[in-house]
């Protein structure tokens, strides 16, 4: 499993590989995250189980949390003992107001469920903590897009 320091490196891993194969728009936007939807509906259609879908999900969690850390100001944390237990997950990202989310377990959950109120794209515009836009500036505090 991979620890904070490697999850973008996973996740740039993943869009050059799936994107290379199918020109999947992986672009780190919120938009893209219809298509990690998408992608992770495939896996469970397909008839892996989560076992077999392992790999595959961590690296789709790595990309949705990555898009959280360039679109919602977060950062990549490793989660601590209790976070661990709680999350089921090695890592996580911190939001500039200091919650912190799991993306990884966010993606099994969409596995797991298989339907559409665990979609990745409603959980980022529903997602509480992320960094907004200063009204007038175009920009957030930290200076990141949103």
């Amino acid at each position: 499993m991979h620890d904070a320091g490697g999850m973008t490196a996973c996740a740039a891993g993943f869009v050059a590989r799936v994107g290379a194969r199918g020109r999947l728009p992986l672009d780190y936007s919120v938009a893209s995250l219809r298509v990690v939807d998408f992608l992770v509906d495939g896996v469970r259609k397909g008839g892996a189980d989560r076992e077999r879908a392992h790999d595959t999900l961590v690296e789709l969690g790595a990309y949705v949390g990555e898009v959280l850390v360039r679109r919602a100001g977060a950062v990549w944390v490793d989660l601590d003992d209790r976070q661990r237990a709680w999350f089921g997950q090695p890592v996580g990202v911190r939001m500039p107001d200091g919650r912190v989310w799991n993306p990884l377990g966010k993606v099994v959950n969409r596995f797991a469920a298989g339907g559409t109120d665990d979609s990745l794209h409603t959980f980022y515009l529903t997602l509480h903590g992320r960094a907004r836009r200063t009204p007038g500036r175009g920009a957030t505090a930290r200076g990141a897009a949103a």
